[in-house]
């Protein structure tokens, strides 16, 4: 959820120092959803297992487990966008704050396999409110100087959101002796993994009541004072503020309303530019970027590894995207946006053939199984490999093209309908993975690979670089 920096507007000044402490502070409070975004995302991954065992439950039905946030995450994200302006832009961080925490705490106590799947999707709704919310906020008060980078901290959150999950998980794991469900205090350990959420959960909303609402909405809804205030905090008193509120209040008046009937034509029914979106959304989760988080304890336990060294080769994986989404966060400006892409899909497709190639030699079934020690040094460093390339890539590449790629006249329909593809995607490899695995893991990353693979054909054909041109030139 990347935005590329861009040069200062006609008439803005960069703003002044002594604001711009405060500028960052509140970009931070607000990046705090991505950052649950990333750790809710995530910290299911300490609890497969024993989920799958406290419950009973078959690897299907574990899959729709993990798998519903993501459908509530399609429909918070879905409705976010008109509930902020209608309530403003703070509150729907508070809502989504509010879900996150009765999420935690509901899935942390469940009764059964259907109340956690439950508390999964009211999670989701909120992981998805918080992913349309924060960067649309962080773009509507950052100062136009400083847009770029600021909106980069989203990302960033999310990145280290994953991190800190699996750290927590891996010290509540050691206070249980290794065992998932391992007693603390009255509740088992991936109890505590889940309910844990509720820490940063209840600090998102106690950070929303600290920060002022956008100046946009606040302009939308006629309180043009409140939204002079904010102007003249984020941009300093240099700026004009009464031409900053002029300037908002006419872009959107022009701002043409896109629908769903906008996208339509061609011979398949959507525009060309709409189907390149959506086939990048696609192309994005297909991969299976998304089973290293939600799976690699499960996934690296069914290949002999005890709990806590797995835990431990999850976190690291999590340092290593936090390394690849600072890489591309370096050069997505310098050498542009489809360089990267091919970059990142041929590296993809390597190490994920290569992972199949390694758990080929996977012996024993149930949770009796190992690898040669070659090969299983080998699926570990083929594992981060994928992550690293995923990340200085495809991760932050494609969200940076889905704000480019679109012409203005239906840029807000378009981008709709591509992130809800991909939530769709995320969903379909989510819940299929567990299925997958008990099938063939080799068959699994041929089946990964091979979208990786075909990825670059599709980005050397379809997508056209957006580098250094404005908004206006892509409409």
């Amino acid at each position: 959820m990347t935005s590329t920096a861009q040069p200062p507007q006609p008439g803005a000044r960069e703003a002044r120092p002594d604001h711009l402490g405060h500028v960052i502070f509140i970009t931070a409070a607000a990046a705090m959803g991505g950052f649950l975004f990333g750790y809710d995302s995530s910290v299911i991954n300490g609890a497969t297992v024993a989920i799958q065992h406290k419950f009973d439950v078959d690897a299907n039905t574990l899959g729709w487990i993990i798998a519903t946030a993501l459908l509530g995450c399609a429909v918070g994200a879905a409705i976010a966008g008109r509930i902020a302006d209608r309530i403003g832009r703070i509150r729907v961080m508070q809502v989504a704050s509010f879900l996150f925490a009765i999420s935690a705490i509901g899935s942390a106590l469940p009764f059964a396999a259907w109340d956690l799947t439950m508390w999964r999707f009211i999670g989701g709704l909120g992981i998805g409110m918080a992913s349309v919310i924060g960067p649309a906020y962080i773009a509507e008060v950052a100062p136009p100087a400083y847009r770029g980078r600021l909106a980069s901290f989203q990302q960033a959150a999310i990145v280290v959101g994953i991190a800190v999950s699996q750290l927590v998980n891996w010290g509540i794991l050691n206070m249980a002796d290794g065992d998932q469900r391992g007693k603390l205090a009255g509740l088992e350990a991936w109890q505590w993994m889940l309910g844990v959420m509720v820490v940063p959960a209840v600090l998102y909303g106690l950070l929303s009541f600290a920060i002022p609402e956008s100046p946009r909405f606040l302009i939308s809804v006629g309180r043009e004072a409140e939204a002079k205030k904010v102007l003249t905090e984020v941009e300093g008193t240099a700026v004009d503020v009464d031409a900053r509120a002029a300037e908002i209040e006419l872009a959107m008046r022009r701002e043409h309303k896109s629908t769903f009937r906008d996208l339509l034509g061609g011979k398949f029914g959507f525009l060309p530019i709409v189907w390149i979106g959506i086939f990048l959304s696609v192309f994005q989760q297909l991969v299976g970027i998304n089973v290293i988080f939600y799976y690699s304890n499960q996934l690296w336990q069914s290949i002999g590894h005890d709990p806590s060294s797995s835990f431990l080769y999850s976190f690291e994986t999590s340092i290593v995207n936090i390394v690849g989404t600072v890489i591309a966060m370096i050069f997505v400006d310098r050498i542009g946006r489809k360089p990267l892409a091919l970059i990142g899909s041929a590296g993809m497709a390597i190490a994920l053939f290569t992972m199949a190639w390694a758990f080929s030699y996977r012996s024993g079934s149930g949770d009796d199984v190992s690898l040669p020690h070659g090969q299983g040094l080998v699926a570990i460093i083929a594992a981060n490999a994928f992550v690293l390339f995923f990340a200085l890539s495809w991760g932050v590449v494609v969200w940076v093209l889905l704000g480019e790629i679109f012409p203005n006249r239906i840029r807000a329909a378009a981008l709709g309908v591509a992130a809800s593809a991909q939530w769709l995607a995320n969903f379909a490899i989510t819940k299929t993975f567990p299925s997958m695995s008990e099938w063939s893991l080799t068959g699994s990353y041929i089946i990964y690979g091979a979208f990786a693979a075909l990825s670059i054909p599709f980005v050397a054909k379809f997508v056209k670089e957006t580098k250094g041109k404005t908004l206006e030139e892509m409409g």
